[in-house]
Formats: C-alpha cells, structure tokens, sequence
C-alpha cells in the first residue's frame, strides 16, 4: 500500500511542475512538430499549389498587359491606317452625310466575279469633294476600301457599269501594290508587329505616313508606267466582251474630255496620268502598207 502511494506522488509531481511553467515555455514551442501535422494534413502541399496558381495568374496578368502595347501585324495594319487616315480627313473629304443608295457593292461585285475575283470584302465610301476623285487605299488581300466622287459620277452622269469599271482600275493598282509601296517604309515595316512596352509609342513615325498618303492623293499619284500597266490588264480583262470593252473606252473619253474642260479636275490628270493616252494604249495600232 505505502509502495502505490509513493508511486502515485512520484508520477504526478512533473505534471504540478509543468502546469506550474506553461507561461514561462510559451515562447519555446516547438514549430517543428506543427510542421510535421500540417505535412500530415496535405496542407503544405495546397499552400505550394496556390502560390503555383498566383504566380501563373501574376504572369498572364503581365503578359496581358504587355499585350495592349503591341503593334498590329501587317495583315491588319493597313485596314486600320486607311480608316485613321479617313477620320482624320473626314472635313476634308465630306464623307460624312446622307448618300444616296446607289446599290454599287452589288454591281461592283457582279464586275469582279465576273473578271474571276471572288469573295472580296467591299466597302465603297461617296465622298462630297472634288480633291479625291477616286481610289482604292491600302488594305488587307481579301479586303478592300475604296473612295469615289459623288460630284464628279453625277457630272458624268456614269452608268452602274462605267463606275464599277473605274472601281475595276482602282482594285487592279491595289493588287499590284502601287499605293502601299509608295507609302511604306523599312522603319515602319520593322515596327510593325512589335511590342513597345516601356518605350513611347512612335506617333511621328505614324504622322509621317499619314502625310505620305496626301502625298499620293492630293499631289503625286501614280507613275505613267503604273497606268500603262494597269490599262493594259484592264484590256486583257475586258477585250473577251467587246460591249463592256467599248463601255470603258467612252468612260475614259468622258475623263478625258472633263478634265480639259473643268477646271475642277485639272489636277486628275496629276494623280492619274492622261486619260488621253490611256485611250491611244486602248486602240489598235493601225497596220500602214
């Protein structure tokens, strides 16, 4: 009996002791056998897989961001550039008012289909000047702007077919790239596509190319061997339908005679070398015996 007594006071002396020191050993814990249960418990493994999650979302974020300072590729570039330069040009151009529905998409499209070019996007914008007559701006392969007169088609008084025959010309010197090599550079080509992330936006590189398009519009235009070459294909087109081809000769007689005579389309024969010639380019050389 005296043995269970003893035994008894020798086992719960380190219990009084140790209740007695609690606040004294709080601040020596022992963290590595919590380590150990939160092992246990998969918990250490969910805190890596949500740093792993937040480090991913933190890169998309950044790459995110990093993506509103690239520049367009150049298969989108010149849809966007063109429709800039109209905005900016827009009181200039008087594209801005109520048109009458002439249904030119329509006829226009029938021209092409017809000559064997399909599925072109169109978009044909009247414009209430005198400055441009005509043209088709740069843009996408499959895409294509172009802006017409209103004065200068009711003066005329051009038929669906003779304006989509002068639509005809313009879709052609877009296909051979007349306009964008001569508004383009190796600065700007070099500049398309990439990121200017950290570094300023290069406006004057864009307002120097904005100007290269008044250039070829107001001023310029197209070289005599640019319209010989596109009047010769409008010929090897149209010549298999001599209705339509003579259709294209009185248009380019009417041009011809307008611009001598109007002093409002002087400067045509500046941006589009001599209707008169393209006319001779047109006619058979006669044969002399």
């Amino acid at each position: 009996m005296m043995k269970s007594i003893l035994l008894a006071l020798l086992l719960s002396t380190p219990l009084f002791a140790s209740q007695e020191n609690t606040g004294k050993d709080k601040d020596l814990l022992d963290f590595s056998s919590i380590k150990d249960i939160i092992k246990k418990d998969g918990l250490e493994g969910q805190l890596k897989k949500k740093e792993q999650e937040k480090r991913i979302l933190l890169d998309q974020k950044k790459l995110s961001e990093m993506k509103r300072f690239n520049m367009p590729t150049e298969d989108v570039f010149w849809n966007m550039f063109s429709e800039l330069w109209l905005v900016k040009n827009a009181p200039l151009l008087k594209w801005d008012f109520h048109k009458p529905d002439f249904d030119l998409e329509k006829s226009f499209i029938t021209m092409l289909e017809e000559q064997g070019h399909f599925e072109k996007r169109i978009k044909i914008l009247l414009v209430d000047t005198t400055e441009v007559i005509h043209a088709a701006l740069p843009s996408n392969d499959q895409e294509f702007i172009f802006i017409l007169s209103l004065p200068f088609i009711r003066t005329l008084d051009l038929s669906k077919v003779e304006i989509s025959l002068l639509l005809f010309e313009d879709f052609l010197r877009a296909k051979k790239g007349y306009f964008k090599n001569y508004v383009t550079s190796k600065e700007l080509e070099a500049y398309l596509g990439s990121n200017f992330s950290g570094k300023p936006f290069n406006k004057k590189l864009i307002d120097e190319h904005l100007k290269k398009y008044n250039q070829v519009l107001f001023e310029k235009g197209f070289s005599f061997q640019d319209q010989f070459e596109v009047t010769k294909e409008m010929d090897a087109f149209l010549k298999s339908d001599l209705k339509i081809w003579n259709t294209y000769l009185t248009m380019l007689e009417k041009i011809d005679q307008l611009t001598k005579t109007n002093v409002l389309y002087k400067k045509y024969g500046q941006i589009y070398p001599s209707p008169e010639l393209q006319m001779n380019w047109l006619k058979p050389k006669q044969t002399r015996f």
